[in-house]
């Protein structure tokens, strides 16, 4: 297991949000952290410290130049996602980012467009494309929710859902919508469930708070998943666990927790 790093863009600036707080038309984000410094900042310090499979991902327009130096500043270093369609996904490639993350454009109104998936793994091929599963509980289970995380699908997260769309991709990005971003604890039967059963490479986000929780990630998920960490982050505002720590958590040497 691994912390992979993570640069999210809104309005063109690094912020810390709650993304379940992101709603068309609403009052604004609930916003964690605000960065004054650039997202090539953030992309050489990771690049630097030789953090690798990290994300950029764009949250809403006005992010495309930031995105853009990002990817300069540590090409082939990070994915991307935010946007990306069958149309883009090669400009983004072609920008620097190891992989697009798919979101919105396969997952969409309350339901998966598998032709738009197809399309997408034709242009780019499987072994770039990233999908994002990220959920919210409903009852006993798990579903992916789309349109910014505020509409349930009908698809939820098991063994067979991780198998059928392992088929079209090279990795997971699956966040825990009700806890993310709250920097209140994991979710802890959702990282048990994906350690269980998930077949390839994947990332797990949300409410990751401090050096405890990662390592909870880690037994939970049986070493098989990796983390990202946001607003808990000191270089994000946060003040449960310093970067330097995460950065520490990758070096151990086999078998140390």
């Amino acid at each position: 297991m691994k912390f992979r790093p993570c640069i999210d863009l809104h309005d063109g600036q690094v912020k810390q949000i709650v993304g379940s707080t992101l709603v068309e038309g609403g009052a604004g984000p609930r916003i964690n952290f605000a960065s004054d410094r650039p997202a090539s900042f953030y992309a050489r310090l990771y690049r630097e410290d030789k953090l690798t499979g990290g994300h950029v991902i764009k949250l809403g327009p006005g992010c495309e130049a930031a995105a853009s130096e990002a990817l300069a500043a540590y090409p082939g270093g990070m994915q991307i996602g935010g946007g990306i369609t069958a149309e883009n996904a090669a400009f983004w490639l072609d920008q620097g980012a190891s992989h697009v993350i798919v979101t919105s454009h396969v997952f969409k109104d309350g339901r998966v467009y598998e032709d738009r998936l197809r399309e997408l793994m034709a242009r780019v091929g499987r072994g770039r494309l990233v999908l994002d599963l990220s959920c919210r509980r409903r009852g006993e289970a798990y579903y992916i929710v789309t349109d910014r995380w505020q509409r349930f699908t009908e698809v939820a997260i098991s063994g067979e859902t991780l198998s059928y769309f392992a088929g079209f991709c090279d990795e997971f990005l699956i966040h825990a919508v009700d806890v993310e971003g709250k920097c209140a604890g994991i979710a802890p039967d959702l990282v048990k469930l994906l350690g269980e059963e998930t077949p390839i490479p994947t990332t797990y986000a949300g409410g990751v708070r401090n050096l405890e929780d990662l390592r909870l990630v880690e037994a939970l998920g049986q070493g098989r998943l990796d983390v990202t960490i946001g607003s808990a982050l000191d270089i994000f505002g946060g003040r449960g666990l310093r970067y330097q720590e995460a950065v520490a958590f990758n070096r151990r040497p086999a078998g140390r927790g």
